[in-house]
């Protein structure tokens, strides 16, 4: 089974835009053929996010969002990483951290400073896009 990391833009692909690219992913999640994992910092910034107003979520809308994405992922507990490439974006570092401790196969991330790590230093993980990932479950 699949191991996968979800940057906070790919989760509201997922559970608030519905986003083409990232539905196989949400398949794949309902059915149990992924395992997707998250952390508290990963959480965290999930909450914050899903509070921006430009997102016009009312609060029943975030905590259905929350509960239901929630629901899916297996929580990891707190812990030191390997030592990983240092993420252009600090922001960004905990998902690279996420994906080393949990074993993942990839992080799905839509960010650039991510992506730039592809292929530029050597991982225990792969670096995908939303598209890529979808691509890869349903191949």
């Amino acid at each position: 089974m699949l191991r996968l990391v979800l940057d906070t833009n790919v989760v509201l692909d997922l559970f608030h835009w519905a986003n083409t690219d990232a539905v196989p992913i949400m398949a794949a999640l309902e059915s149990g053929r992924i395992a997707c994992f998250a952390d508290e910092r990963t959480l965290d910034e999930l909450q914050r996010v899903l509070t921006y107003p430009q997102l016009k979520m009312t609060p029943g809308m975030i905590s259905e969002r929350y509960a239901r994405y929630s629901g899916l992922i297996q929580l990891v507990p707190a812990g030191e990483a390997p030592p990983l490439p240092r993420c252009k974006d600090r922001d960004d570092q905990k998902f690279l951290e996420l994906a080393a401790r949990c074993g993942a196969n990839i992080l799905v991330s839509k960010d650039k400073a991510l992506l730039k790590l592809r292929g530029r230093t050597t991982l225990a993980f792969q670096i995908m896009k939303p598209a890529a990932a979808s691509a890869l479950l349903a191949g």
